[in-house]
């Protein structure tokens, strides 16, 4: 699956907002995820934090970040959910409200296990 994740910082009101949206339609597997048209993807849910927890969870440690982000709707796999966090963080650290755009392709996962495996 190729899945879109957009992350915003947004200071008027107080809040990080994660969207996700992945590809449900019939995917073009020779497109690379990045060269995806934004219509390709379908908007799957929206989670909102409070920006005072996320900042207090980024101040506990990743493990505490990915426990906070992660939610009943919104649960991807670990290695997403820790690029997700990594995101968050960059966010935080700017001084000014932002959003970031993350894609991910799990045909990616696939032939990196392949690769460990074969090393």
């Amino acid at each position: 699956m190729r899945q879109k994740y957009m992350i915003s910082r947004d200071d008027a009101t107080n809040q990080l907002k994660i969207r996700e949206y992945a590809v449900t339609e019939r995917d073009p597997k020779k497109v690379l995820v990045s060269m995806l048209e934004k219509s390709k993807f379908s908007f799957l849910c929206e989670e909102t934090y409070a920006s005072d927890a996320i900042m207090k969870a980024i101040t506990s440690g990743m493990q505490v970040l990915v426990t906070c982000l992660r939610t009943r709707n919104l649960f991807p796999i670990e290695p997403y959910i820790t690029a997700i966090a990594e995101a968050v963080i960059d966010l935080y650290n700017e001084p000014e409200e932002g959003a970031i755009e993350l894609r991910f392709d799990d045909a990616d996962l696939v032939s990196q296990f392949d690769d460990d495996a074969a090393a």
